[in-house]
């Protein structure tokens, strides 16, 4: 067994109830947890400031010299002890709230002391509650030498689990408990490749730094393993089973797709389009399942590139699917791969909870008699059964369960081909990881003709300078979304609420019809008002999120964002995505309050400059970090990380990729004997943690 699994109430110094709250707490129970509670910050230990320098920006600063008064001041609980502190340049005040008699027999006014703490202001002067204290001729002073400063919760600062108590248990267990190296968990060809210091190095340095030199390479070398069995976890859970998951091999592309591209396609694809029909068309000839991603703006053509994959499917006998998210959606799907097949001799049905003639679909579906069905989560139930299915095709795919997927996919004989198709624009180092068991295809490149949508920015006050303009597009015979983030009106946030903004847009435009849709409305009042809107007999639409994904209405001008702060840049994006379909320019006004954070005001900015969703998605990943992206959550890591941030470390991303591609293209299985330690490591990283989603 790895010494490093041994359970930290083996550490000496470590009692029973700070074991609890590290396990609680911090997910901390062996000895390697520990080693991972890394640091947030350093503090410089080696410089001894002036009292006269301090000032009100220093976190923490060092001083020396002698103590000159000392008292006792206030009563019970209110009790202190009070000091005054000086090194020829200036006096401090220094204070105790506990342990008053331990600190007064320790203090000599003979004595020169070193105090380390966070200065404060109060009452004019600059004090120190609770210093670190130490006779200056024992003090450990120096140069270079790093104070690291760990995270805590609460419960553990009462318990008095605070920095200098973890840096001890870190003492105990690196110089009595680990006195032999820790075992290296990188081939040495990795190590020599990428210059890395070894690990048992870079640990110790890490919690015991000297310089920051050293500190660097020790960071460097931690977030880099981190990162590369992320990596090396996927892909190699990827290629295992993609070994094991045999698919359809198509020898030719077939007469439909060949017949459409001549005489039925109503525009010529992109660049981009093609590029990803073409992988689409290598993986379906490997004879092993696809399990591809597809990301595309809104508008960018997704649906046209899905349609080509299953004509291929169709043009070699087999049956197709696309599963959409909600019902609208669904029909929208349906109903434009029925104009563009109109004149093939390809049948394409829909399949919703509000089917009517869904038994013959059924019966006809079974018989092989269904090219391509389209719909919802009907889909899966158990009474649909296809003849031969080929191609099953999930759009958003992160409003699915894996669950509801898995249930899509057991429905071919031979499992079928998945393609996976989500709007929300990831940044390439998130995709390579979230989506690290799919090949991801990118369509990074608008039809030609489309007008980008003008985004502008209005406080509140403006209000009647945009009543107008919504009239003005209104008269010229378009739509308006108006969404807002709340249903109800909340007392503790100061935002306009829905029901509020229906009753003020309806007697604002008294003559036009104005319509509501949010999420606790029933089904088919929620589908019932979406469809007037579509129809055309409502011109403003007043919603929550609802319409973020499934309207589409080319008629529809202008989206009016209300209380835009409230949104994070990908549902932004998302929302100025239902307009802006049609051959008119369109409109995005994002409404704020004018009391915004400089973030906000960030990202207000952001989406007035571009309208590029892959632009955007990589500012909300340095914004907000990975765990906050749309659609990124419930697939997840399989690693936690410690150390590195996917956001400012996606050059490192990118490194230990190729890393891994490369040890796995050689060893596949980690079985020559240098890969040995890496393979040891994975298999204690993966006996950790959670069950990663695959689409496998």
């Amino acid at each position: 067994m790895d010494i490093l699994q041994t359970d930290i109430k083996n550490i000496l110094g470590l009692g029973p109830k700070w074991r609890t709250l590290f396990m609680e707490d911090m997910d901390i129970s062996t000895f390697d947890d520990l080693l991972q509670l890394y640091p947030y910050k350093y503090v410089d230990r080696s410089r001894i400031f002036q009292i006269c320098d301090i000032t009100n920006e220093m976190p923490f600063i060092q001083i020396c010299g002698r103590f000159v008064t000392m008292q006792t001041l206030g009563t019970g609980r209110q009790q202190r002890l009070s000091a005054m502190f000086t090194d020829g340049t200036g006096q401090i005040e220094v204070l105790w709230f506990q342990g008053l008699n331990y600190v007064q027999r320790q203090i000599n006014y003979n004595d020169e002391f070193v105090l380390f703490g966070k200065p404060s202001v109060f009452g004019g002067r600059f004090s120190i509650v609770h210093p670190e204290m130490e006779r200056a001729d024992r003090a450990q002073i120096s140069a270079g030498s790093l104070q690291p400063m760990y995270n805590t919760s609460e419960r553990m600062k009462r318990a008095g689990l605070n920095t200098k108590s973890i840096q001890k248990l870190m003492n105990q267990l690196f110089n009595i408990q680990l006195q032999a190296t820790v075992n290296e968990t990188l081939s040495y060809r990795i190590l020599n490749e990428y210059h890395l210091v070894n690990r048992s190095t870079a640990l110790r340095i890490i919690h015991f730094p000297q310089n920051y030199k050293d500190l660097e390479k020790a960071v460097f070398r931690l977030k880099f393993e981190e990162l590369f069995f992320v990596q090396l976890g996927i892909l190699r859970n990827r290629n295992i089973n993609r070994h094991k998951q045999a698919g359809i091999k198509f020898s030719e592309v077939g007469p439909l797709l060949t017949d459409f591209y001549k005489k039925h396609i109503p525009f010529e694809p992109t660049n981009a389009q093609k590029r990803v029909v073409r992988e689409i068309w290598s993986d379906l000839q490997s004879g092993h399942q696809m399990n591809r991603l597809i990301q595309g703006d809104v508008g960018s053509g997704k649906t046209l590139v899905a349609l080509m994959a299953m004509l291929i499917v169709v043009g070699n006998k087999l049956q197709a699917c696309m599963m959409a998210p909600t019902e609208i959606l669904a029909t929208q799907h349906y109903e434009g791969l029925s104009s563009f097949v109109k004149d093939m001799p390809i049948r394409v049905e829909l399949l919703t909870g509000s089917t009517k003639k869904k038994s013959l679909i059924l019966k006809d579906l079974a018989e092989g008699k269904i090219d391509i069905l389209v719909g919802t989560h009907a889909l899966i139930e158990d009474t649909v059964i296809f003849a031969h299915l080929g191609m099953a095709i999930v759009d958003e795919q992160h409003r699915f369960g894996v669950q509801q997927r898995a249930k899509l996919w057991k429905k071919g004989i031979i499992p079928p081909h998945i393609l996976v198709m989500t709007a929300t624009p990831i940044p390439r180092t998130l995709a390579m990881t979230v989506y690290g068991d799919l090949d991801v295809s990118v369509i990074d490149e608008l039809p030609p003709g489309r007008k980008p949508v003008r985004t502008e920015h209005y406080f509140h006050q403006k209000r009647n300078n945009l009543n107008a303009f919504l009239r003005q597009q209104l008269q010229l015979g378009r739509q308006i979304y108006v969404v807002y983030p709340l249903i109800e009106e909340s007392e503790s946030l100061d935002y306009k609420n829905l029901t509020e903004g229906f009753e003020y847009m309806k007697d604002a435009f008294k003559e036009y019809n104005v319509c509501m849709v949010h999420g606790k409305m029933k089904a088919d009042e929620k589908e019932a008002a979406m469809q007037s809107f579509v129809s055309g007999q409502a011109h403003i639409m007043v919603a929550t999120t609802v319409i973020e994904v499934g309207v589409n209405v080319p008629n529809a001008s202008v989206m009016i964002i209300e209380s835009a702060e409230r949104f994070g840049l990908s549902q932004l994006h998302q929302l100025r995505g239902r307009v802006g379909r049609g051959a008119d320019q369109s409109f995005c006004v994002l409404m704020t309050s004018e009391k915004l954070s400089n973030e906000t005001r960030q990202r207000m900015q952001i989406m007035v400059d571009t309208t590029d969703g892959f632009r955007i998605a990589e500012a909300d990943l340095q914004l907000r970090g990975p765990g906050n992206i749309e659609g990124t959550q419930q697939s997840g890591l399989p690693f936690s990380l410690h150390i590195a941030d996917l956001a400012k470390d996606a050059r490192l991303v990118q490194y230990t990729r190729e890393a891994a591609e490369k040890i796995l293209s050689e060893d596949p299985l980690l079985q020559a004997p240098d890969n040995q330690g890496m393979a040891q490591r994975l298999s204690i990283l993966k006996a950790s943690s959670i069950n990663w989603s695959s689409i496998s």
